[in-house]
């Protein structure tokens, strides 16, 4: 039930601060995707610049916070101390996240998101479509001109488990009726629950993901973004599950050759796209392709900050990013059928079910600084908990270790990624090169795991440009 407040000026307030938030977006994309040299100022270009914007974040000014544009779940002391105690969260953050809590539905029916008694007998086979919306902004302000449709599609889980997924194509204004080539994202961490679903948020303008998709759209492109398996239809959605998020990631190419009014083909060339779990998903969907779907054109990858190794990305964890622990823990009990009753007190209980509800930003700002050793029974870490219980499932989704196709490759990363450890992506990038594969390590200084991203958006724009010609990339690998 909403409180009054949400009916009266704090929430004519709050939709503002989400519409200011998404013009500040959106001119950061549009620069991005109209001149990509001039998206490299908003990245630091030495150590100095660096550390400067670093100290300029940390020194947000939090006073302006209050109850109106803080979100529900979280408190007002939360959110000040997560703003004045790091440089990843800021206060825009916080009252974004609050304005989001007024906007209406996607705009896809909510039924659509059922799955149907049965299934298409081929992983890939489509369940059915509709037509949907793709906004710049949530207040809904800036449709994008691309025509866009949310399909369901037949995918299968780890355990061998027939399951129905989403993803979204976009076909932008000007595309050519059958599409030479087309752009499939695998998108970064959303949250775990079903509202979080990248298609459900591109109807709302809230999908942070915009700024790639945008991007990709403005070279006349069709876009393919993925749900993932379990996130925005029923069942679970296994967070980090290499398999599953693979098996997503191929499936959605495949079916978004059957869509109705699709311009892809079997020809069209595909390039796999994506950043952090989202890296992580292109290059499971790399290595398992040949036995999934070896029939797909992939002409050429690029993933960005991959969590190759998940315990070691986990035990590098800040406390600022508690939420993203609190998801993994979630999903690893599920997979070894672990019953966290018997490791996690009540407020640890208490804390993995609010952070299984709420997408990334509200997640974070409300588990920000929370010390995991008060959530245990016996006081242990949940680094310690996962070693003890779940180390098996994180070794197995350990990237690197398979055979991917022979296309050219963009590894990116941040050294200055506070997430994920800067020596995984430059270590997958050495390992696929002693394979024999040409690839193109990209690292910069963004500040943090997001301004990593950021960075990243008009190198990968000009490394699918060159590929699609059939042009060869720079190969990196005689300094790795």
């Amino acid at each position: 039930m909403r409180t009054s407040r949400h009916a009266t000026l704090p929430h004519v307030r709050r939709i503002a601060t989400a519409s200011a938030a998404a013009v500040v977006g959106l001119a950061l994309t549009m620069g991005t995707v109209t001149t990509p040299a001039q998206a490299q100022d908003l990245v630091p270009q030495s150590d100095k610049e660096a550390k400067k914007m670093v100290e300029d974040r940390q020194a947000e000014d939090s006073s302006s916070l209050n109850r109106s544009n803080v979100p529900e779940g979280v408190s007002v002391e939360q959110a000040k101390k997560a703003i004045e105690k790091s440089d990843e969260i800021t206060t825009a953050d916080v009252e974004y996240a609050a304005a989001l809590e007024d906007l209406p539905d996607s705009g896809v029916p909510e039924d659509f998101y059922k799955t149907p008694a049965t299934l298409p007998d081929e992983n890939g086979g489509v369940v059915k479509q509709v037509a949907s919306k793709f906004y710049l902004d949530p207040a809904k302000l800036i449709e994008h001109s691309a025509k866009s449709e949310t399909f369901m599609y037949k995918t299968t889980d780890e355990e061998g488990t027939a399951r129905a997924a989403t993803a979204t194509l976009l076909t932008p204004e000007g595309a050519k009726e059958d599409a030479e080539d087309a752009v499939v994202i695998a998108p970064g961490t959303q949250g775990i629950a079903d509202k979080c679903a990248p298609s459900r948020q591109m109807g709302m303008g809230t999908e942070y993901e915009g700024v790639s998709v945008t991007s990709a759209l403005a070279a006349k492109r069709p876009v393919v973004i993925v749900d993932y398996v379990g996130l925005g239809t029923e069942g679970a959605h296994s967070y980090l599950n290499r398999v599953e998020e693979g098996r997503s990631v191929l499936d959605a190419a495949r079916a978004a050759r059957e869509v109705k009014g699709s311009s892809i083909n079997a020809d069209t060339k595909l390039q796999l796209r994506g950043y952090s779990q989202g890296g992580q998903a292109t290059a499971a969907a790399l290595e398992l392709k040949k036995d999934w779907a070896p029939e797909l054109n992939v002409a050429s990858a690029s993933a960005g900050a991959v969590p190759t190794d998940l315990y070691e990305t986990v035990s590098g964890l800040s406390s600022v990013y508690t939420a993203f622990a609190l998801y993994g823990v979630d999903s690893f009990a599920r997979q070894a059928d672990v019953d966290m009753t018997k490791y996690l007190n009540q407020k640890g209980l208490d804390a993995v079910d609010r952070a299984s509800n709420q997408c990334t930003i509200e997640a974070l700002v409300s588990n920000a600084f929370l010390d995991t050793d008060t959530l245990t029974k016996d006081g242990t870490s949940f680094q310690k908990l996962i070693e003890d219980n779940f180390l098996e499932v994180a070794d197995k989704q350990k990237l690197g270790q398979a055979e991917i196709p022979d296309i050219p490759l963009l590894v990116n990363h941040s050294h200055l990624d506070d997430v994920v450890p800067f020596a995984l992506g430059k270590e997958l990038a050495s390992t696929w090169c002693d394979a024999g594969h040409k690839v193109l390590f990209r690292d910069n200084l963004g500040p943090t795991h997001i301004g990593g991203y950021i960075a990243t958006v008009p190198r990968i724009e000009i490394f699918t440009n060159r590929t699609f010609a059939g042009k060869a990339p720079v190969d990196s690998c005689w300094r790795l």
